[in-house]
């Protein structure tokens, strides 16, 4: 028994429940693709439940290297990041001809009155996808107004992305999804106005 058999099966199990759902994956679908015996599962893990938290702690632990990282490449305008953080989103949307969903948020959709371990751990995603938003939003300093709060702001944010993913696969239309996010664009450059109103000597 070893650590990387630990993490096959937690990529696995992380793989299955974003195609077929946390639900509709079986301990026997992992063990299944991962070809190890079901002792070896439970040497690590002693029910689904636990699988489960594995894969929201890779999630929780793996934002800035899978996520964030990748999206933010060659961009350096913190508001611009934002905007390239969803289009990765909408880049997966249209390579899986809208039916990709955000794991997290497919999981949170799927998994009704989850265990405070469970719930704990999707909370704790979500709050990191916020905060990193949330960072950006710091970043472009004066650029927004005054007293706006900007942790509000990031948490819209997140409302915004995952409700355009769930009408993009609803619909599997990714204009849904543009939509969308060029509203929440038009209220970003409102809010980039405001501010450079603000900044202007008063007559």
């Amino acid at each position: 028994m070893n650590a990387d058999t630990r993490q096959r099966i937690v990529m696995t199990a992380m793989e299955l429940f974003w195609e077929k759902g946390f639900q509709s994956t079986s301990i026997s679908d992992i063990l299944s693709r991962t070809q190890i015996h079901s002792g070896s599962l439970y040497h690590f893990f002693p029910g689904k439940q636990d699988v489960l938290a594995a894969v929201l702690e890779a999630y929780r632990d793996g934002i800035e290297e899978w996520l964030l990282r990748p999206a933010w490449s060659g961009v350096d305008d913190p508001v611009e990041r934002v905007f390239a953080l969803l289009n990765g989103y909408r880049t997966q949307l249209v390579t899986t001809d809208c039916t990709y969903g955000c794991p997290i948020g497919n999981l949170a959709l799927e998994i009704s009155e989850p265990d405070p371990r469970i719930r704990d751990l999707l909370a704790v995603n979500f709050a990191n996808w916020t905060t990193a938003i949330e960072r950006c939003l710091d970043a472009a300093g004066d650029r927004l107004p005054r007293g706006l709060d900007r942790r509000r702001l990031a948490e819209f944010t997140l409302t915004v992305m995952e409700g355009a993913i769930m009408q993009a696969r609803t619909y599997r239309d990714i204009a849904s999804f543009d939509r969308n996010i060029a509203v929440l664009r038009e209220h970003f450059d409102l809010l980039i106005e405001t501010a450079r109103q603000e900044k202007m000597p008063a007559e």
